[in-house]
């Protein structure tokens, strides 16, 4: 795909999209509503005015082929970066580094995980947006917690007795959901990073800190409950296939669904 036109400080889209997963095999080229999930990733990233290129990085040969099949750069990740203990903002750094190689420099890199199928329209271009207004070092996607809010956590020992998770206060004296404080988690929906960040060229930033590509200044851009929906489980395949169905039915019962490859799927 040609590179966009990007002002200083392009960003560059990471579709990451690793082949093996244990608890849902093959689930980024599982076919939802018609398309192979890494699609739909895909697709948002094409679909961002204010990123630069799009790289999918992986080592499956079907993702990269799906890739290139639909414009993006296509990053063949190293196999020491494959692996189900590797880190993915190693991984990150790799794909950046390779296309700087041929592309020249970027000024932020926005990561987005191939098996999350359901984001809300724009979400990538609201993260970048926040990145470019603030000179924050990232900037990544939370959700309200809802009823699974810390103060309502608990300890459970091994006579089964409950212990406040934190306090001396079961659920800090809270019964009504109206009445928690916002708490708000990743939702898996985008990253954004700087590259000063991730390449921790930052002052006093822990190489060895799994973290430590955040930078120091992390913000966050918020979405509805359950807006983003991430491939952890079965059930979570069945959750986005209905959604996607509901939203985007001129992309049922295609190649994907009546069981050709997720490439033929694409057309």
């Amino acid at each position: 795909m040609p590179a966009k036109p990007g002002e200083s400080g392009a960003v560059l889209a990471v579709v990451v999209a690793r082949a093996g997963s244990k608890g849902v095999p093959g689930k980024n080229t599982a076919p939802i509503a018609g398309r192979p999930c890494v699609a739909w990733t895909i697709e948002h990233a094409l679909g961002a005015p204010g990123v630069r290129a799009v790289v999918v990085s992986s080592d499956s040969a079907e993702v990269l082929e799906i890739a290139r099949a639909m414009g993006a750069l296509a990053h063949r990740r190293s196999d020491a970066l494959a692996t189900d203990t590797a880190r993915v903002d190693d991984a990150l750094r790799e794909a950046v580094a390779w296309y700087e190689a041929e592309h020249g420099p970027i000024g932020a890199a926005a990561m987005l995980y191939a098996n999350v199928p359901v984001r809300p329209a724009g979400l990538l271009d609201r993260a970048v947006a926040l990145w470019r207004a603030t000179g924050c070092d990232s900037v990544q996607s939370y959700a309200p917690v809802g009823k699974h809010h810390p103060w309502w956590q608990v300890r459970l020992g091994e006579d089964g007795r409950a212990q406040p998770w934190e306090g001396e206060r079961l659920f800090h004296g809270v019964y009504r959901r109206q009445e928690l404080p916002p708490s708000h988690i990743p939702d898996g929906g985008v990253l954004v990073t700087s590259r000063p960040a991730l390449f921790h060229q930052l002052p006093n930033l822990d190489p060895a800190h799994p973290h430590s590509f955040l930078g120091h200044d992390h913000r966050g851009v918020v979405n509805p409950e359950g807006a983003v929906i991430d491939i952890d489980s079965p059930s979570d395949l069945i959750v986005a296939d209905t959604i996607l169905k509901l939203i985007s039915p001129q992309r049922t019962q295609t190649g994907a669904e009546k069981g050709e490859s997720a490439a033929d799927a694409l057309g």
